[in-house]
């Protein structure tokens, strides 16, 4: 993988949030010809270019519904890895015509802009919530991944092939719920949990940066690819790190409350990486599944690939777990 990476020329929308900045450390040590990084946070993208410090990065501000500005920062790029998105699920519920613009429309200018500019392989990430989605935010995730794969059939003499990426709750990511239990236990609590059956399938940044350079190296065009991960039961994650951090901020476990709040609008109690359906058409790769339409391979199994039906974590190994990555 590392000497597939070398001397290419590589792209990420979306490269200054916690998913797109850590693909691009990655890549860096893999001795590309230069990262190119997409995004329209100004400040986020000067950041990083303060952390890094490396002449192989080229910073461009611009925003994925913007097909011109796409076109050209797409020019002589090997691969794109497209992980700009608008990915708040409660956010995206109020504000459904900016999440179809971004997450869909958006998508499809990264499609048309390669395609354009003949790149060599564009890798969409996408998320749980785009199966069987009941909401605005996994909907047009699983729209953008329907896009993405239709855009394999786009000319029969273009090179560029599309892939997949299919992620659970990436931990400590911004936004997502370690920092927000952190906040709320630094402040003497309550955690706040939606509703005490919820459950979630969880991977640290390494692990999906991995499988999205991964992906990015496999990838012949069709495929989703879906690493296999833990899951947990919210109120047992909460519960550990009460225990935790606690008394770092000068507090006793007793003395931090949960409350159960009530689930918002548009979450669901449990997220699925594979449906039944999926299910049969995917290759079982060891620490990942495959879901190719393309080979159509057809096992005839059905299993169904859910938090809630999936082996948890226990509290010690949810302890394990965030000890090991400092959280």
């Amino acid at each position: 993988m590392e000497s597939f990476y070398k001397d290419k020329v590589v792209l990420v929308t979306g490269g200054s949030g916690s998913i797109g900045s850590e693909i691009v450390k990655k890549l860096l040590e893999f001795e590309p010809e230069a990262v190119r990084i997409l995004d329209i946070n100004e400040t986020a993208l000067f950041e990083l270019e303060e952390d890094l410090k490396s002449s192989k990065i080229r910073t461009f501000i611009g925003d994925v519904r913007d097909k011109d500005r796409l076109e050209r920062a797409f020019e002589d790029v090997d691969i794109i890895f497209h992980a700009a998105a608008l990915k708040h699920v409660p956010l995206c519920e109020f504000n459904p015509f900016d999440a179809v613009k971004t997450n869909v429309l958006g998508t499809q200018n990264v499609l048309d802009a390669a395609l354009n500019t003949n790149v060599g392989k564009v890798i969409m990430i996408s998320t749980d919530k785009s199966v069987n989605p009941i909401n605005v935010m996994g909907a047009t995730k699983l729209l953008a991944e329907r896009l993405t794969i239709a855009a394999n059939y786009y000319g029969p003499n273009r090179r560029t092939v599309f892939s997949c990426v299919r992620f659970g709750n990436v931990l400590n990511s911004r936004g997502s719920v370690i920092p927000i239990f952190r906040k709320q236990i630094s402040n003497g609590g309550p955690v706040t949990i939606t509703d005490s059956e919820m459950s979630r399938f969880i991977m640290h940044i390494p692990d999906s940066v991995d499988l999205i350079l991964m992906a990015g190296y496999m990838a012949v065009g069709e495929e989703i690819f879906i690493l296999k991960m833990p899951a947990v039961n919210v109120v047992d994650l909460a519960e550990v790190m009460i225990d935790d951090l606690a008394p770092k901020y000068g507090y006793s476990p007793e003395d931090i409350d949960i409350e159960i709040i009530g689930k918002r609008f548009g979450e669901k109690l449990f997220e699925e990486l594979v449906t039944k359906d999926e299910a049969m058409y995917v290759e079982d790769k060891g620490n990942l599944f495959i879901l190719n339409s393309k080979n159509k391979i057809y096992s005839g199994e059905k299993f169904s690939y859910d938090s809630d039906s999936a082996e948890k974590l226990s509290k010690d190994e949810i302890r394990m777990e965030l000890r090991k990555h400092k959280f």
